[in-house]
């Protein structure tokens, strides 16, 4: 999509298909080339050290630019509202390489009480030998987040809807919050993805993704993306990025780039079946406890219509009969799929306490609300039918 259209009122599903790439002028390839390549020839001496010292643009080498990179990284920064988006080899190499670019020893990052299991590794890798400390916070309330911020604070990291309490922050409370005490914010939107959700148009200051799961869509590929200020993103790029090494490769952009195209698509009919699945799973004589925001009994779902353009494919319950109840059913599906990981075509489930959470201590995993018998289901796009029947076997 070519500078002259930026003015132009497109919608998300056409700046999903068309940003960031124009047919190649040289071959007029519809479909974004792989450059499959580690460096770039300068034009001359002169050329290379002006790109090197900034003065010019133009890439130089792969691990600080790629035109297939860049081509995704456009698509996202306009899909997400932002000025810039920065590409990465996965979820956790965005977060991490974010975090540290914020951060520094003897500073300290307020977080929401549900995390990923391995941002709460990371978080404990940070203290334990970088002397970076962490809260994790109820953030259900103002004053809650504001009574818990330190002198030292520097960043509030927070996913909303939670994983796997499906638990909402208010964004508009938690970019308030920010910008009053100058403290940085940054939102894991993997859950909703930019079509759902975009945390940005809150005054949330940097986005962070798994891309690997609703961005991507099809379980083939492992990728994260960053979106925020540009000045902020460039400054990661040629610091945490480019030394660490967390880059993506040209493919896996490329597999990303295809994913994005449908990506509307994809999240409706997620929406759809995961609200027709979790309507079933609440009327189940089985189930105690269902955690989904479309249902209107869940306690957050007027939040959840105010901030979000859906309620997402994720799914959270609990059986009468506790976590043994749980595995047998997970072990009798035949449609569902038992595998970590979510946002895939396919339906996954699976039991957060003794996989994606495993590395959190129990009595900290309890306080998240993560029970023992807590089971997790990314409802894919099969027919909904055929979710629920085999569900029904399953827990018969």
């Amino acid at each position: 999509m070519s500078s002259k259209d930026s003015k132009q009122p497109y919608g998300f599903h056409t700046l999903a298909v068309h940003k960031g790439y124009e047919p190649d002028s040289q071959t007029g390839s519809l479909a974004l080339p792989i450059h499959q390549t580690s460096t770039f020839v300068f034009p001359s001496a002169e050329v290379g050290g002006k790109r090197f010292a900034g003065e010019e643009a133009g890439y130089v080498y792969s691990r600080l630019g790629n035109p297939t990179v860049a081509a995704l990284e456009e698509k996202v920064a306009a899909l997400e509202k932002g000025e810039k988006a920065l590409a990465f080899a996965s979820g956790m190499a965005a977060i991490s390489a974010i975090l540290l670019g914020l951060v520094r020893s003897g500073d300290h990052i307020l977080c929401s009480r549900g995390l990923y299991g391995c941002t709460f590794g990371f978080l404990s890798i940070l203290k334990d030998k970088f002397n970076v400390d962490y809260t994790l916070c109820d953030m259900r309330d103002e004053e809650s987040v504001t009574s818990s911020i330190q002198k030292n604070t520097k960043v509030i990291y927070i996913e909303t809807p939670m994983n796997p309490t499906m638990q909402i922050i208010d964004l508009t409370m938690i970019g308030r919050i920010g910008k009053e005490h100058q403290i940085t914010t940054v939102v894991d939107n993997t859950f909703m993805s930019p079509y759902l959700q975009r945390p940005l148009e809150y005054g949330c200051d940097v986005v962070v993704h798994s891309a690997t799961k609703y961005l991507g869509g099809h379980g083939d590929l492992i990728a994260g993306i960053a979106v925020g200020k540009e000045d902020f993103l460039e400054e990661i790029r040629f610091t945490t990025l480019k030394d660490i090494g967390g880059i993506l490769a040209p493919f896996d952009a490329f597999l990303l780039v295809r994913g994005i195209k449908t990506l509307g698509v994809r999240m409706d009919r997620h929406c759809q079946n995961a609200l027709e699945v979790a309507s079933f799973l609440e009327n189940h004589p089985k189930v105690t406890n269902v955690m989904y925001p479309g249902l209107k009994s869940f306690p957050q779902h007027e939040l959840a219509k105010k901030q979000m353009d859906g309620f997402g494919g994720l799914i959270s319950f609990e059986l009468k009969d506790g976590l043994e109840a749980g595995l047998s059913m997970m072990n009798k599906l035949e449609l569902l799929k038992r595998a970590v990981s979510l946002g895939d075509v396919d339906s996954l489930i699976q039991h957060p306490a003794s996989m994606t959470h495993s590395v959190v201590p129990k009595e900290e995993r309890i306080k998240m609300g993560i029970a023992d018998g807590l089971i997790r289901l990314s409802v894919g796009i099969e027919n909904v039918e055929d979710i629920i029947n085999d569900v029904q076997q399953a827990l018969s």
